[in-house]
């Protein structure tokens, strides 16, 4: 049971609401059609249920809101538009991701792509799908979690007539399991055909909440459908011979040979086409639309108006709202999406789900190479920054560059191509969600930092012999510096872009550590403070209850040092403010529930 009750957007400068008011149910075991032409406010309905626009009024889904329902997912699914994925991954892909999300088994993206008729393609990227094949995938992600309630808007548009039977069978067939059936249309033929309810708005206001056996009696008007190829001489002797009768008969021209008459039938064009000898090629009834518009009794004009509900002894206003209009529930504020129920596999599938990761690192690794190459040439570059492939002309070095990159792509791609709770239209922001991220990310950096120091170290093994590799004393210094390099630059790159939804934005904060922090944080005087911190260790000793190994101070020694570098310092402070900015926002969207 699904029940929106005083459903009210909210105005933008001064125009009335796109919903107004909106009252009505769609009850299990049934499907429902929101019907409506283009502007009448049928998506924003949508959305306002759903949660995503701002506005007043509760839609319960069987007796709870949605933001009181646990798994979402599991509840209710969702199909707005297109499927919103990464072009670049493949069908199964995408599903198995948003399998992770919703919480369910990676083998129950199979089944749906069998169920959808997606098998076949399921290894074809998003990008290349057809209208048909794109309405598919989408309607598998809104069935992952095995929903009650299926809430989908105009899923037939672009289809063809096969796919639109092909769509309202499936949904036929949930709807005798038991489940909830809603979706929006803007063709009142299609509505009468395929739903067992119909709800029709008009400017965001309930016009009539009828059976179809109702709605199609009162709304819609009976015609037959001629084509001849005297279309206009059989328009006018049906026309002359409906005045002579003094008979209503509307005959409206829909091509050059194809007619649709209004107040007749079958047997009387017949009989009219053969008392003039006109050739008929096809004649049959048919359920039409509202008719023909007309501004008067010569032709076309304005659409009619449409009948009111009250014409309909059957037509309801919908279910009862257990408030009157001034006792309205608090506005609905636009809730942030949930997380991922799996986030760590979530964002694993998401972050190898594409090839712009390989294609990264395989770049990086290739220009870090390159580089190392030609600072082996020179005499004068140290070891460290020849296999870190680091020349002093360049503010990163091309590994912690990419690593920001990588990072900022975990939020940006998702910015812009949301998969979590994707009918919410929301990238969530979760704690959960976040640790994962910064975990693969990390993750990632350290293995390419890895990968970029033993590819340059076989390279110049091969090319100028191993008398140039030597271990350095302070090999595990480096090494961990390195790599906290690299994984700072993820973790800027990734919460960065995760605060201002662009990936551009994450590229920025990594560029800004050596570009303009670095500058500024060295024209401090820092030579007294960091020989004060290099002997923390032993003041530490010296306050601390338990006494831990000599081993642990050569170890926070060397934190300290990392910690005290210009770098170290700016890259630290970059990432306290960015974690404070991000938890900032995030506890923010989360008060609101």
């Amino acid at each position: 049971m699904l029940q929106a009750i005083g459903l009210t957007s909210a105005p933008h400068r001064g125009r009335p609401p796109a919903v107004d008011d909106l009252t009505f149910e769609a009850g299990p075991g049934a499907v429902t059609a929101l019907l409506g032409a283009p502007g009448s406010g049928k998506t924003m309905a949508l959305r306002l249920m759903l949660d995503i626009e701002s506005g007043r009024g509760i839609t319960y889904f069987r007796g709870r809101p949605l933001h009181r329902i646990p798994h979402p997912a599991r509840e209710v699914g969702v199909l707005l538009g297109d499927v919103p994925g990464h072009p670049a991954r493949t069908a199964r892909g995408q599903l198995r991701m948003l399998c992770a999300a919703a919480g369910v088994s990676a083998s129950r993206a199979d089944e749906l792509l069998e169920t959808v008729g997606l098998a076949a393609l399921r290894d074809q990227r998003i990008g290349s799908m057809s209208v048909g094949m794109d309405r598919r995938l989408g309607l598998a992600a809104a069935l992952l979690g095995d929903p009650h309630a299926l809430v989908l808007d105009d899923p037939g548009e672009g289809l063809s007539l096969h796919e639109k039977s092909w769509l309202h069978g499936l949904l036929r067939s949930h709807a005798a399991r038991g489940g909830t059936v809603l979706y929006t249309t803007r063709d009142p033929k299609e509505a009468a055909r395929s739903a067992d309810h119909v709800v029709t708005l008009d400017s965001g206001r309930l016009v009539a909440d009828q059976s179809s056996a109702a709605f199609s009696r009162t709304r819609l008007r009976p015609r037959v459908v001629v084509r001849t190829p005297h279309a206009a001489r059989l328009a006018a002797v049906v026309s002359r011979e409906a005045r002579a009768a003094q008979r209503s008969v509307e005959v409206v021209a829909e091509a050059s040979s194809l007619l649709a008459v209004y107040g007749s039938s079958c047997a009387e064009i017949g009989d009219t086409a053969f008392r003039h000898g006109v050739p008929v090629h096809q004649l049959a009834d048919e359920i039409g639309d509202t008719g023909p518009v007309t501004t008067g009794p010569s032709g076309p004009g304005a659409a009619t108006r449409p009948e009111s509900p009250a014409a309909d002894p059957e037509a309801a206003q919908g279910p009862a709202s257990p408030a009157s209009a001034s006792e309205l529930p608090p506005p609905v504020r636009r809730r942030p999406a949930r997380g991922p129920l799996q986030p760590l596999r979530y964002e694993l599938r998401r972050f190898f789900g594409v090839r712009t990761t390989a294609v990264i690192m395989v770049a990086v690794l290739v220009v870090s190479v390159g580089i190392s190459v030609l600072l082996a040439r020179g005499d004068h570059a140290r070891l460290p920054d020849v296999l870190a492939a680091w020349p002093s002309m360049l503010p990163l070095p091309p590994v912690a560059f990419g690593a920001g990159l990588l990072g900022a792509l975990s939020f940006g791609d998702e910015f812009r191509y949301p998969a979590l709770a994707a009918g919410r239209g929301t990238v969530p922001r979760r704690i959960g969600l976040l640790l994962a991220k910064l975990l693969v990310s990390a993750g990632v950096a350290v293995l390419l930092a890895l990968l970029t120091v033993l590819a340059s170290e076989e390279v110049l093994h091969v090319l100028r012999g191993g008398d140039l590799i030597r271990v350095p004393r302070n090999a595990t210094y480096l090494a961990a510096s390195w790599a906290a390099l690299n994984v700072g630059c993820a973790w800027a790159g990734l919460l960065a872009a995760g605060i201002f939804r662009v990936t551009a934005a994450g590229l920025s904060a990594v560029l800004a550590v050596p570009v303009l922090v670095v500058p500024l944080m060295e024209k401090v005087p820092a030579g007294p403070t960091a020989r004060s911190m290099l002997g923390l260790p032993a003041r530490l000793r010296e306050l601390a209850w338990v006494q831990w190994p000599h081993v642990m101070d050569r170890w926070m020694s060397a934190v300290v040092r990392m910690v005290v570098h210009p770098v170290g310092v700016t890259l630290s402070l970059s990432l306290s403010v960015l974690i404070c900015a991000y938890l900032f926002t995030s506890l923010r969207g989360r008060v609101r529930w």
